[in-house]
C-alpha cells in the first residue's frame, strides 16, 4: 500500500514539473513568435497632434468646433479614409516628430507652403511624362520629380496653416520643460480657437503638455498698402527716386556740358596756339571722367570726397573753391542727389586730411565681426539643432564670437578719436570762428555745442528714420506671415515708442520697450558725442578743467560698472553675454571707457601731428602688450572661474582694456610704427566699405530676420552652411546699405555742407 502511494506521488510529481516545462517552454514560443512588439518609441511620446485622436473622439470634438470647421475636418477625414490625394498631402504637410528631438529639434514646421499649393487654380492639364519606369510619374535623369498634374485634385475647401505652441513638461525623463511648434495643415475655416480645442481634447487629460497658443499666417489680415507706415515708406522712397533721377540726370547734363567746352578750348587751344585761362580752381580729368579738385568742391561748386560713416569724419566743413558755373541753390541742393558723385565719393581711394587711414580697416573689420555675432544669434534661435551650440562654445576659437561685444567698444573707441581729433585740427585752423566771431565764452560755446550736436543729428537721424521705420513694417509682416515667432517685439513696440529712438535716449527704459534692438549703439554713441562736445569745447581754453572732468567720468563708469557687476554676481566666463543686457550691455554709464580712451588718443595725435619717434624696443612692447590683451581678452576666461570680486574688476575694465589696446594699432599705425598691420588697415580697398558701415549697421541685423523668418523650416546648423551663409549675409547688408547710404546718407551730408555757415556761396 505504501509503495503503491509513493509511485502515485512520484507520478504526480513528474506529471507537474511535466506541465510547467511545457508552460515555459509554450511561454517561450509565444515570446518568440510575438517579438518585442511593446516598444516606448519617441514618436509616440511626442504624438502630440494625433488627427486619428481627434477622429476617434470627432462625436465629442465636433460640438466644440464652428460649423463651417466642423463640416471641413468631417470632409478632410473622409478624403483620408478615401485615400484622396489631396487629404495626403494635407497630412503630409502638417509637421510631426521626427528626430532630434534631444539634440534641439524645437521647430516641427511641416511645410507651409506644400500646405498653400495643395489648392490650385484651374491650369490646363500637362502633357503626361512617359518613362520606363512609372507613367505616372516623372524623372529627369533619374530624379523623381512629382506626380503628374492629371492626377491633381483640390480639396472641397481651402487648406490653411497654423502654428501650435506647445509646453512640454518634465514627462516620461524628456528632460527640463521646453517649447516646441506644430505647423498644422487644417481647413482654412478654422478659428484659432478650433486649433487650440482639437488640440486640447484629442488625447487624455494629462500633465504631458500645454497649450501655450496657437497662430496662422493664413488668417491675418494685415495689407500692406493699408499700413501708415508703409504708406510714408512709398511716398518718400518715390520722393527720393525721383530727386535721385533728376539729380543724376542734371549732373549727367552739367558734366557733358562741362567736357564740350573743354574740348572746345582745346580745338581753341591748337587754332590760336594760345593758352587757356582754365575755369577757377578746377580742372578736368577726361581720362578719369570727373573733376580734379584744389578744395573741397567739384566742378559745379558742390563739395565732394564725401564719407559717409558714423565717424564724425565730417565735422570739420572745407569752404569750397571757386566756381565754375554760378548755380542757385536748388540747382546745388538738386545736385546732391547724384549717384554718380555719391558713388565715387564713397569709392574715392583718397582718404582727407584730417582722416587716418588705418581708421578705415579697423571699422570694416568691426563690421564684420558684428555681422557674424548677429547671424549667429539668429541661426541659434531658428535652427532644428541647437544643441549644437553647446558644444561648440566649448571650442576654443568660439571665444571670438561670443566675445563679440568687444567689436562695439572699437566702434565707441573709434567715434572717440575721430571727434576729438577732428574738433582739434578743425579749431586750430580756426574754422569754428564763424560761430563765435563777436561774442562771449559762454555764448561761443553753446554755438559750438549747437553746431556740434545738430550737424550730428540730422546726418545720422536722416537714414536711420528711415530704416526705423523699414523695421516696423518688416517686422509686423513677418509677425503675421511667418511660420516663426519674431525674436523681438518690434512690430508692438516701434509704433509707441519710436520717439525714443530718435531722441536717442532708448536705452535709459527697459529693454522689453526697446524698438529696434541694435540702436542701442546709437543711443549710447550719441550720449557720449553730447557728453565729449562739452568737454572738448571746455578743453580748448580750460584744458585740465577737462581732463579731470574726463578722468572723474572715466572712474565713475569703473566703479558703477563694477558695483553692478558685483551686486548681480555676473560671471563675464560663464553667463551669457546678454544675461544682463539691462543693467550693463546697453548702459551708457557701463561703456563709456572705450569712447573716452578714444578722444584722449584724438588729442595725443593733435598735439603730436601724428609724428612720434619711438625706439625698436617701445614699439615691440607696445605690440606684444596690445596683442597679448586683446587674445588674453578674447581667449583668457575660457574654462576659467573667477571669484566675485575679479568677476566684477574684469567686467568693470575689460572694454577700457580693449580700447587701449585699439589705441596702440591707430598710434603705432599714425605714427609709422605700424608696419603690415598699417598697411593692411589702411588698403583703400577697405574705404568704400568703412564710408558705409553706419548704414550696414542699420540693415544687417534685417537680412538676418527677413532670411530666417521667410524659411517654412529650420536651420540646420553646419560649418559649410554657415559659412555660406554669412558670406550671404555679408554681401546683402553692404549691398543694400550702398543703397541706403546713396539714397538718404550722401545727400543729406552734402546737403548740410552746403548750407553750412563756413561755405561761400555766390548765388
Amino acid at each position: 500500500m505504501k509503495m503503491s502511494t509513493a509511485i502515485a506521488i512520484f507520478t504526480l510529481c513528474v506529471l507537474v514539473c511535466a506541465n510547467n516545462i511545457n508552460a515555459q517552454s509554450t511561454e517561450k514560443e509565444q515570446s518568440s513568435a510575438t517579438g518585442f512588439g511593446n516598444l516606448i518609441r519617441l514618436d509616440q511620446i511626442l504624438d502630440i497632434f494625433d488627427l486619428r485622436n481627434v477622429g476617434s473622439k470627432w462625436n465629442d470634438i465636433s460640438k466644440r468646433l464652428t460649423n463651417n470647421c466642423s463640416a471641413n475636418m468631417e470632409q478632410y477625414f473622409r478624403g483620408l479614409q478615401g485615400g484622396k490625394n489631396w487629404a495626403i498631402q494635407m497630412d503630409d504637410s502638417s509637421g510631426k516628430y521626427n528626430q532630434g528631438f534631444f539634440w534641439g529639434n524645437n521647430y516641427w514646421t511641416g511645410s507651409s507652403t506644400q500646405c498653400s499649393y495643395i489648392h490650385r487654380k484651374n491650369e490646363p492639364i500637362l502633357n503626361q511624362t512617359k518613362t520606363s519606369k512609372n507613367s505616372d510619374l516623372s524623372y529627369i535623369n533619374g530624379n523623381f520629380l512629382g506626380a503628374s498634374e492629371i492626377m491633381h485634385e483640390n480639396p472641397p475647401f481651402m487648406p490653411g496653416f497654423y502654428m501650435l505652441k506647445i509646453l512640454l513638461n518634465d514627462t516620461q525623463n524628456l528632460g527640463a520643460p521646453r517649447t516646441v511648434f506644430i505647423g498644422l495643415c487644417l481647413p482654412g475655416t478654422c478659428q484659432l480657437n478650433d486649433v487650440i480645442e482639437m488640440a486640447r481634447h484629442q488625447q487624455e487629460p494629462s500633465s504631458k503638455f500645454e497649450i501655450l497658443g496657437v497662430r496662422s499666417p493664413t488668417l491675418n489680415h494685415y495689407s500692406l498698402w493699408k499700413d501708415s507706415t508703409f504708406q510714408i515708406l512709398f511716398s518718400v522712397t518715390c520722393l527720393v527716386t525721383l530727386l535721385l533721377i533728376g539729380g543724376t540726370t542734371y549732373d549727367v547734363i552739367l558734366r557733358k556740358r562741362y567736357e564740350a567746352k573743354q574740348n572746345m578750348k582745346k580745338y581753341s587751344k591748337e587754332i590760336n596756339s594760345e593758352s587757356s585761362s582754365g575755369l577757377g580752381c578746377t580742372t578736368y580729368d577726361l581720362t578719369q571722367g570727373m573733376p580734379k579738385k584744389t578744395g573741397k568742391s567739384n566742378a559745379f561748386g558742390l563739395p565732394t570726397g564725401v564719407n559717409n560713416n558714423n565717424s564724425d569724419e565730417n565735422l570739420a566743413i572745407a569752404p569750397s573753391g571757386v566756381e565754375e558755373e554760378k548755380l542757385s541753390i536748388w540747382a546745388e541742393l538738386l545736385l546732391s542727389f547724384s549717384i554718380v558723385t555719391n558713388f565715387r565719393a564713397i569709392c574715392d581711394k583718397k582718404v582727407g586730411n584730417d582722416t587716418i587711414p588705418s581708421i578705415h580697416g579697423l571699422r570694416s573689420l568691426s563690421m564684420l565681426w558684428v555681422i557674424l555675432g548677429h547671424t549667429m544669434i539668429v541661426v541659434f534661435k531658428y535652427s532644428d539643432n541647437m544643441e549644437l551650440r553647446k558644444i561648440v562654445e566649448q571650442e576654443v576659437l568660439f571665444q571670438a564670437i561670443l566675445n563679440g561685444a568687444y567689436s562695439v567698444d572699437t566702434f565707441f573707441f573709434i567715434s572717440g578719436f575721430l571727434v576729438s581729433y577732428i574738433y582739434f585740427r578743425t579749431n586750430a585752423k580756426g574754422k569754428l570762428e564763424v560761430l563765435s566771431k563777436g561774442v562771449n565764452e559762454f555764448t561761443a560755446g553753446t554755438y559750438h555745442f549747437i553746431g556740434l550736436v545738430g550737424y550730428r543729428f540730422v546726418r545720422l537721424t536722416t537714414p536711420y528714420f528711415y530704416v526705423l521705420g523699414v523695421v516696423e513694417v518688416t517686422m509686423r509682416y513677418l509677425e503675421q506671415n511667418s511660420v516663426f515667432e519674431p525674436p523681438t517685439r518690434d512690430h508692438v513696440t516701434c509704433p509707441k515708442y519710436w520717439w525714443r529712438n530718435i531722441l536717442y535716449i532708448n536705452t535709459l527704459f527697459p529693454v522689453e520697450q526697446m524698438c529696434m534692438l541694435w540702436s542701442w549703439y546709437l543711443a549710447d554713441d550719441t550720449q557720449f558725442y553730447i557728453i565729449g562736445a562739452i568737454i572738448l569745447i571746455i578743453a580748448v581754453r580750460h584744458f585740465k578743467f577737462a581732463a579731470a572732468v574726463m578722468t572723474c567720468f572715466m572712474v565713475s563708469s569703473w566703479a558703477t560698472t563694477g558695483y553692478i557687476a558685483f551686486s548681480n554676481n555676473h560671471m563675464p566666463n560663464a553667463d551669457d553675454p546678454f544675461a544682463l543686457f539691462d543693467k550693463i550691455y546697453d548702459k551708457p554709464w557701463t561703456r563709456l571707457g572705450p569712447y573716452l580712451i578714444g578722444m584722449s588718443l584724438g588729442w595725443i595725435l593733435f598735439k603730436t601731428n601724428c609724428k612720434i619717434h619711438m625706439p625698436k624696443i617701445v614699439v615691440a612692447s607696445g605690440w606684444t602688450i596690445s596683442l597679448g590683451m586683446i587674445l588674453y581678452l578674447l581667449f583668457g576666461l575660457f574654462n576659467t572661474t573667477l571669484t566675485r570680486f575679479a568677476a566684477a574688476a574684469y567686467s568693470a575694465l575689460c572694454h577700457t582694456a580693449w580700447a587701449l589696446s585699439c589705441a596702440w594699432v591707430i598710434l603705432a599705425c599714425s605714427t609709422g610704427h605700424g608696419g603690415w598691420a598699417n598697411k593692411l588697415l589702411s588698403a583703400p580697398i577697405l574705404y568704400p566699405f568703412s564710408r558705409v558701415t553706419y548704414c550696414a549697421y542699420l540693415i544687417h541685423p534685417l537680412v538676418n530676420r527677413i532670411y530666417a523668418m521667410e524659411s517654412d523650416s529650420p536651420i540646420h546648423m553646419t560649418p559649410n552652411n554657415m559659412t555660406t551663409l554669412y558670406l550671404g549675409q555679408v554681401v546683402a547688408s553692404y549691398v543694400i546699405a550702398f543703397l541706403v547710404s546713396l539714397s538718404f546718407e550722401a545727400p543729406v551730408v552734402t546737403m548740410l555742407r552746403i548750407m553750412s555757415p563756413n561755405r561761400k556761396r555766390q548765388v
